[in-house]
């Protein structure tokens, strides 16, 4: 299967309150296949993180339709990564007036599609 990737379609999602290991592991299922297929995965794995790329794999196939005028239906997920955004801090009380710090990880998540090629 070759894919065109100079044709690449892409969509992000910036600051989304996850960490980006649990969103990459999902990401991992998905490069690579058809748009279709992805989707297929996406709305029967039971991860938390399958919603907001469900909805940046549906908004980068929408880029490539309106702004491209490729088909949907011809579509492959080129690219798919996780980078790291802002960790927020927080401090949670411990025994004899301790504080600990807690991290609550936010991440950017990237999907790119392209049209197949037919060979």
């Amino acid at each position: 299967m070759a894919v065109d990737t100079g044709y690449e379609v892409k969509a992000t999602a910036k600051y989304i309150r996850m960490s980006p290991f649990k969103v990459r592991r999902v990401l991992d299922q998905i490069r690579g296949r058809s748009y279709r297929e992805a989707l297929i995965i996406l709305e029967f794995m039971p991860y938390r993180a399958c919603e907001p790329i469900l909805k940046v794999l549906r908004s980068a196939a929408a880029n490539a339709e309106h702004n491209e005028g490729l088909d949907r239906s011809s579509l492959v997920v080129s690219q798919a990564y996780a980078d790291q955004g802002p960790v927020l801090r927080r401090f949670r009380p411990r025994a004899q007036g301790r504080a600990y710090q807690i991290r609550k990880p936010t991440c950017h998540i990237t999907v790119a599609v392209a049209p197949e090629l037919e060979e």
